[in-house]
């Protein structure tokens, strides 16, 4: 079982990695890109998997050295729930932060300040993102100090 958690949790951070570094590009150059999001995809399905796998160890009875194992199998969940819901509230914050109440109020801007608005919450949402990756790698990759 410490095999699988180990492979697993090396994917995952490979996956997660590359998803943070394709997301700082992607903030840097300041844009949304494409395969910035499917990677970052990938990788909160990887980190399901993750999750999906300490199931299977605690249901097989499995004991590993450490406790400790169980919190970074878990954890990267729940970076990865939280991170979304962050993302999420991003576009609020964005609006809030321009005196805009909703998403119809930036349909009545100017073409020009609507393409700022929705840069801005792009922009909030791979860093969001992104970051949470990083996060998610930290935690895969104590997964093997512990199994």
């Amino acid at each position: 079982m410490a095999t699988a958690a180990d492979i697993t949790a090396i994917v995952v951070a490979a996956i997660n990695l590359l998803a943070a570094a394709l997301g700082a590009w992607a903030w840097r150059r300041d844009e949304g890109a494409r395969i910035f999001w499917i990677t970052a995809r990938g990788g909160q399905f990887a980190t399901t998997a993750l999750a999906g796998l300490a199931l299977v160890m605690l249901l097989a009875g499995y004991h590993p050295a450490s406790r400790l194992l169980w919190l970074y199998l878990l954890l990267p969940m729940a970076v990865s729930i939280i991170a979304e819901q962050l993302r999420i509230a991003s576009a609020q914050h964005v609006l809030d932060a321009n005196d805009l109440e909703d998403a119809k109020a930036v349909g009545r801007l100017a073409v020009d300040e609507q393409h700022l608005i929705v840069r801005a919450i792009m922009r909030r949402e791979v860093a969001i993102t992104a970051l949470a990756a990083l996060v998610i790698v930290f935690l895969a990759l104590r997964v093997l100090a512990t199994a």
